[in-house]
């Protein structure tokens, strides 16, 4: 689990200032020109590894619950539309950010079948060190991106509304 956290932490932040790099830094006058990228990034990199261990589950019988399916979509959707949102913002065309998005899906549904498919040869460890590297990934870009977005935009009851987002996940998550 701590290899998988280290790892999906490195791998946001330097994927992420990457792709600053490619993009140029970010604005003072318009914060949101960086915002959707990362967000995006962020969804990415904690959706594959989600979604491996979804597949993991389906295979080995852990079974697939509407709370469960709620509550990844009620967690991911926060991402997607503020990524979407200040993409379009920064100037983004509408088809690019559409393409994107896309391709976020297909890779992370294609991800479930491969978790499917590995499941024979998973061990718990491995499992993990999947679900560390979603974690450590997701951290930095709530930390380096979401956050600050978020509060710019929404101001002082930004975490007041996060608590009661990570209340209702949690809630759906136990949910039969």
């Amino acid at each position: 689990m701590a290899m998988g956290l280290v790892g999906g932490a490195l791998t946001y932040f330097v994927a992420n200032r990457l792709m600053e790099r490619h993009l140029g830094p970010p604005d003072d006058a318009n914060v949101a020109s960086d915002a959707g990228p990362a967000l995006a990034l962020g969804a990415f990199l904690d959706g594959i590894p989600e979604q491996l261990v979804l597949g993991i589950g389906l295979a080995t019988g852990g079974g697939l619950s509407v709370s469960l399916l709620a509550a990844i979509f009620v967690s991911n959707l926060p991402e997607a539309i503020g990524s979407a949102t200040a993409m379009r913002a920064a100037g983004h065309q509408s088809k690019s950010v559409l393409r994107l998005w896309t391709g976020v899906a297909v890779v992370c549904a294609l991800a479930t079948v491969v978790g499917f498919a590995i499941s024979d040869t998973t061990s718990g460890d491995l499992q993990a060190a999947i679900d560390g590297f979603a974690a450590g990934a997701l951290l930095v870009m709530l930390i380096d991106s979401m956050i600050p977005e978020a509060v710019r935009k929404a101001g002082d009851v930004t975490g007041l509304v996060t608590v009661l987002g990570f209340a209702v996940a949690a809630a759906l998550s136990s949910i039969g």
